[in-house]
Formats: structure tokens, sequence, C-alpha cells
């Protein structure tokens, strides 16, 4: 999981790469959803390209978090610890803090899915591009059948 430079003929094979911010109340993430993207990542499913933690204090001052500090370092995160590409800089870490509440902490996670890359190898190969993306919260999703059950 240590951070690895990508070389250019890397990237014309890459997949697309996604990232998320996951915020939870309080200060530590607990480490129970490491061990499920340790085994996508060693099932060549994805790959993590950075991962970045950070702690949002009441104030709204932000720091970041070690891996080491995250649950005592026994969380599961460790695994993690060294991952950067250099694709998530300052810039971003405190873009994603400007979303977080007060008082809570959040992860930020780079990654590459690599079980698109034929499909966007061939796409990009065509000469295809990715003019827009997006991603349906699951929290969204499950509102609108609670709204739609309500109304029949």
């Amino acid at each position: 999981m240590k951070g690895e430079t990508v070389s250019l003929d890397q990237l014309e094979e890459m997949g697309p790469i996604d990232y998320i911010v996951i915020e939870w109340p309080g200060r530590q993430p607990t480490g129970e959803a490491a061990p499920l993207i340790v085994d996508l990542v060693d099932r060549g499913i994805i790959r993590v390209l950075d991962i970045a933690f950070m702690v949002k204090g009441e104030d709204g001052s932000v720091a970041a978090l070690d891996i080491g500090e995250i649950d005592g370092g026994s969380g599961g995160w460790s695994e993690f610890d060294g991952a950067s590409s250099g694709l998530l800089g300052d810039e971003d870490i405190q873009e994603a803090a400007a979303a977080l509440e007060p008082g809570t902490s959040a992860a930020v996670l780079v990654w590459e899915n690599r079980w698109a890359a034929p499909v966007a190898v061939a796409l990009r190969k065509s000469g295809g591009q990715l003019v827009a993306s997006g991603r349906l919260p699951i929290q969204s999703i499950l509102a609108s059948l609670d709204a739609a059950e309500a109304t029949n």
C-alpha cells in the first residue's frame, strides 16, 4: 500500500480515478472498513493512490492526523501508511475540510478503479473522453424510495 510514483505510460493504462471524503463524529474513525479496502486492493479491483486523515475542531481549525494516531495505530488503517501518489495536495485537503462539520474527523481516499481500466483504455484509444460523471449517494436513493412509498 506504500506510495508509488506513477509513470506517464502507467497513466495511459489506468482506470477511472475516484475520491471520497468520509466524515465521522468525534475524533477517531474505527478501522472496520480498512480490511475491506485492503481486500479490494488484494483482488486487483482498486488501487489506493492517496489517503489522508484529518480532524476539524469545534472552533473550525483543521489538523492532519497521522495514520499511527488513528485508533491507537491498531485500527487497521496502518496498512495504508505511506500511501501517497502525490495527487492529493494541501489545497484538496483544505477543500475537503471545508465540507466537514466542526467536531468531526475525516478521511480522504483516492483510488483507481482497476476493474474498469480495460474499458477506459479502449475508450481513450478510440478518441473518447469523459465529459461528465456522477454518483448517487445511498442516503438520497433511500430517501427517494421512502418518499415514493409514502405516496403509494
